[in-house]
């Protein structure tokens, strides 16, 4: 709990300049946000796999997998759905401590929470905006989620029922409408690459 007395940060005498030396790159978060059926987990599992192939190391945080364990007590109000990403966050940070690039695929839909992640996690955080459109997302509904949001049959969903505040100032803006998955990839990869180089 933040400000109690009791709890004191321990110095350890690795940090992550030396875990980065050690990887041979420095750890970074790349966050991949838009409504669901964007691309998102796509993209992110497109990205860690070029980059594991040319020897970074690597992880993956899904929102489906968060929800099964980390997060399976939390359900789908504002108030868990910010939790919920609190709880990412914390876990993005301690993996890019650790020297590691982490892919992380979240809907992500409120600015306040983006902000609150960029804070957190700082100069290793990097914002992809998978922008498409509703009407394509829909189409694609390769889950049925929003088949069942209209029926009424799931509440809270994002770009149904609860909005999706765009982001103003990403790092990059993926449009998986005019361009294939693998240009979309290969367009994250020259941007992220110079930014893993150690200096």
């Amino acid at each position: 709990m933040e400000g109690n007395p009791n709890i004191i940060n321990f110095t350890y005498s690795v940090c992550k300049p030396m875990r980065e030396g050690v990887n041979g790159h420095k750890g970074a978060c790349l966050w991949f946000e838009g409504l669901s059926g964007a691309g998102k987990s796509t993209l992110a599992n497109g990205v860690e796999s070029e980059l594991f192939k040319k020897g970074i190391k690597t992880f993956s945080l899904d929102g489906d997998n968060i929800r099964k364990g980390l997060s399976s007590d939390l359900g789908f109000s504002e108030s868990d759905r910010i939790e919920n990403l609190r709880r990412i966050g914390e876990v993005a940070k301690l993996m890019c401590d650790a020297g590691l690039v982490v892919t992380a695929a979240f809907i992500s839909p409120y600015k306040k929470d983006r902000h609150l992640l960029r804070n957190l996690i700082g100069e290793s955080f990097f914002e992809f905006f998978v922008d498409t459109p509703l009407k394509v997302c829909e189409e694609r509904d390769v889950k049925g989620l929003y088949k069942k949001a209209r029926a009424g049959e799931i509440k809270n969903f994002t770009g149904v029922s609860l909005p999706f505040e765009r982001p103003e100032n990403p790092d990059m803006i993926i449009n998986t409408v005019n361009q294939s998955i693998d240009q979309s990839v290969s367009l994250i990869l020259d941007f992220i690459w110079p930014k893993l180089a150690l200096s």
